[in-house]
């Protein structure tokens, strides 16, 4: 691994944001983001995300390739948390196992954002049509995880029909808003989307390093909780993204060149 990758890596401003949360913690800080204001930066996130990625997919051509990516993100998204879920239920509990199973399935803003950067830095180019796959890997990942919930969990009041929860999950506030984002950024034009492009784009990053230090407290203040679990949930937690990204980048590279 080149030594100046692993410095750009880890000197990155927002990722530094989120040691400073963490360190405020430990410091006994009175260091906190408003709630109303977490909030709000959660849901520009998402609406930002959304927007560009719809508007890349309103610029690629809408070939079998796209359709293939995509149908291939909603597959990972259902597939994944299905047996994290089960690797995780003896040992953490079906809601923790739930909880973190549909995490698993979907993919995280701040990582496919830390990709993205690091392709841009590298220069190296990646389709823009793969904002809208991380959008649309949201929903099959609620799903899943709280269908695992409801059919493991004994007490009769979580129950629900398969409806009710496909409905949850797609009506979820952070769901809509992506998939709503993702659809008007592919109606929009280029010159509608210029006109709100520094509120979409220029100040994205700030709003970030703003969100990852907000993480970086609550990661802090629920630190010993998670030690308390012993070496189990740590290690699968650096062993199983290792895997799954490895074999998806496989999988993905055959996928790629047999189109």
């Amino acid at each position: 691994m080149e030594i100046q990758l692993l410095i750009d890596n880890l000197t990155n401003p927002a990722l530094l944001f989120f040691f400073l949360g963490m360190l405020a913690v430990r410091l006994k800080s009175d260091l906190e983001i408003p709630s109303n204001s977490s909030k709000f930066i959660s849901l520009y996130l998402l609406f930002s995300i959304g927007f560009k990625g719809g508007q890349e997919l309103s610029h690629s051509n809408l070939d079998a390739e796209i359709f293939w990516s995509l149908l291939f993100g909603v597959i990972l998204a259902l597939i994944v948390p299905f047996y994290t879920f089960f690797l995780l239920r003896k040992k953490l509990g079906v809601y923790n196992a739930g909880a973190i199973a549909a995490a698993y399935g979907s993919v995280s803003a701040v990582t496919f954002v830390t990709a993205v950067s690091f392709l841009e830095m590298h220069r190296i180019p990646f389709g823009g049509h793969m904002v809208a796959v991380m959008a649309l890997m949201e929903a099959p990942s609620i799903v899943i995880g709280v269908l695992m919930i409801s059919l493991f969990d004994k007490s009769t009041e979580t129950r629900a029909s398969c409806s009710s929860l496909v409905k949850h999950a797609l009506t979820n506030g952070s769901v809509l808003l992506i998939l709503g984002s993702l659809l008007i950024g592919f109606l929009a034009s280029d010159a509608q989307a210029e006109g709100i492009k520094p509120f979409t784009t220029d100040i994205f990053k700030g709003f970030l390093a703003v969100f990852l230090l907000d993480m970086g407290i609550t990661s802090g203040k629920k630190l010993k909780s998670f030690l308390d679990e012993g070496w189990f949930p740590l290690l699968f937690a650096l062993i199983v993204p290792l895997i799954n990204g490895s074999l998806v980048a496989m999988i993905s590279d055959v996928l790629t060149e047999s189109e």
